[in-house]
């Protein structure tokens, strides 16, 4: 049988595909709950400008498309633009069904600027009653270096606390309060 580079070099890039899309996923950083509010609410909620600012940044411009970028600053005298703000870049969205993103741009001073070049997130939407959603945030391409893992127990915490936010806008506003 002749030697065909082609399929060799074809064989060797899925299997580096497999090996990198395993190891993607062997550890992931996982956050769930139930938010009460429709699909259509939380979706609105997480995607708009309107939506992060009345819950959880101070500031927020979004551009919600594939490359897009999705600019936030929890600073209410800061700016968006300024050393401070978070810039992340929309990788692929579902409208209403699911959300990536990747840190591009870490605001000044982010303890972790090496390890968040290989993090990326997405969040899923699900209409779990007509009246609530279930969102599930995931954390992936975290490493096995010391400021990974320093990187990934902040993002535990954060993420955590950004879906209770989420739940306690929604229940805030349903009570009245």
């Amino acid at each position: 049988m002749p030697f065909k580079p082609g399929i060799v070099v074809l064989v060797l890039t899925l299997a580096l595909i497999s090996v990198t899309a395993c190891g993607a996923e062997d550890n992931p950083l996982v956050h769930e709950g139930i938010v009460a509010a429709p699909l259509d609410d939380v979706w609105k909620a997480l995607t708009t400008k309107e939506g992060q600012e009345s819950w959880m940044v101070a500031h927020s411009e979004i551009d919600l498309k594939i490359g897009g970028r999705m600019r936030t600053h929890y600073d209410r005298k800061g700016a968006i633009g300024d050393a401070k703000t978070i810039e992340n870049t929309i990788l692929s969205y579902d409208p209403k069904r699911m959300l990536s993103f990747k840190v591009s741009k870490p605001p000044e001073g982010f303890p972790f600027p090496s390890a968040v070049k290989n993090m990326w997130t997405v969040i899923y939407f699900e209409a779990n009653t007509p009246k609530t959603t279930r969102v599930r945030i995931v954390g992936l391409g975290f490493g096995d270096d010391e400021e990974s893992k320093k990187m990934r127990a902040f993002f535990d915490r954060g993420n955590a606390f950004t879906l209770k936010k989420l739940q306690e806008r929604f229940a805030t506003k349903k009570s009245g309060q």
